[in-house]
């Protein structure tokens, strides 16, 4: 193929929901490549299980936050709400990202994000996620880590894995990339001490039992619980026209109920764009349209002037992103249609209490 297909494109192929000869030649072709890759997983751990690859254990506690599949299953909100856990402890952590999507100024969505709802937290993004460690260490003013999307990263010895699963899509239909969605087998969950499944309110109760069911069958010793991504607020961008771009963007966080029933184009350029737009559904705001963006898209002024004409031809009353996006276009938007980004925090159907006793067990003293 001459350009890349869009994440839609390709879940929609993977699961089956694409018929007809092409799509079946495809997925057969697909199902060719899934086994070296598989192949590779497989023995990249064993490696690591029988100590042929060495892990390196710190000096401080060590959490790791990340998914079994691709796509975005709502770890951001997840890591927020630990680095503030952690802050209330009276302690300071710092989060390590390998930092995918980096722009020319060597930040990507998820730093401005997470720095935005932590300000106060040290965020390193690097490759390399041992010197970024050591980076911290050396600073002398960190108590303990957050390793951000580091489920299939061991060369760091964690004392605790939390992985979450996309109620939407669990198990990455079965089948390892690039046939389905999985980083690497699910009896790899076995690894986990954590078990998320996020967004657990897009599905019904059998359903996510079923899901339970199968966690604990591979892993009985694992802790489960179920969140659910609520919209708590909107976060807009004003500007006042008579001073510079630098001086002239202020930010106001306004309820969530501002925007029911009112007429909304939304866009994003994240992972998972249709769990996006079920979180919308539960703001009761008319969406006109989701315009969904290749994931970590970095968006240019000619982006955001056909984002704003579009919602000048649909009559919208406001263009609503994630936090994600948010962060990445805030300097360009002209404030001519209002922009809001939809702040999501998490809330526990289950697990919190256990989870909290947990993360107490792993602090610095405790361990």
């Amino acid at each position: 193929m001459s350009t890349p297909i869009d994440a839609n494109t390709f879940r929609e192929l993977v699961s089956g929901q694409q018929q007809g000869l092409a799509a079946r030649a495809v997925r057969g072709l697909l199902n060719l490549l899934e086994l070296p890759y598989f192949s590779v997983t497989l023995l990249r751990n064993f490696f690591y299980d029988s100590g042929v690859l060495p892990t390196y254990q710190l000096p401080i506690p060590i959490i790791s936050v990340g998914n079994l599949t691709l796509g975005g299953t709502g770890k951001s909100p997840l890591v927020a709400w630990l680095g503030r856990f952690f802050l209330d402890q009276e302690l300071q952590p710092g989060i390590i990202s390998r930092g995918y999507g980096q722009s020319g100024n060597g930040v990507n969505d998820e730093f401005l994000e997470l720095a935005f709802r932590l300000p106060s937290v040290s965020h390193r993004l690097n490759r390399n996620r041992i010197a970024a460690a050591q980076d911290f260490l050396d600073s002398g003013n960190i108590d303990l880590l957050i390793l951000d999307d580091a489920f299939q990263h061991r060369r760091i010895a964690r004392n605790l894995d939390i992985v979450l699963l996309d109620a939407l899509q669990p198990f990455g239909y079965e089948h390892i990339f690039p046939r389905g969605m999985l980083r690497e087998s699910v009896t790899s969950l076995r690894r986990a001490n954590v078990v998320f499944l996020s967004r657990a309110d897009l599905i019904d109760e059998t359903q996510r039992r079923k899901i339970r069911d199968r966690v604990q069958i591979l892993a009985p010793n694992i802790l489960w619980g179920e969140i659910v991504h609520e919209p708590q607020s909107l976060l807009s961008i004003s500007k006042n026209h008579t001073e510079t771009q630098t001086q002239n963007q202020t930010k106001t966080e306004t309820e969530i109920s501002a925007i029911r029933g009112k007429r909304i184009l939304a866009f994003c350029g994240i992972g998972n764009p249709n769990a996006f737009r079920q979180t919308l559904e539960h703001c009761e705001a008319e969406i006109v349209e989701l315009i969904p963006f290749p994931d970590h898209h970095q968006f240019n002024t000619e982006d955001i002037n056909h984002l704003e004409k579009k919602a000048q031809q649909e009559n919208v009353d406001s263009i609503l992103c994630t936090m994600k996006d948010f962060v990445k276009i805030e300097h360009l938007v002209s404030g001519t249609i209002p922009v809001h980004a939809v702040l999501i925090n998490i809330r526990f159907l289950s697990g919190e209490e256990p989870f909290r006793k947990l993360l107490q067990k792993q602090l610095p003293g405790q361990c």
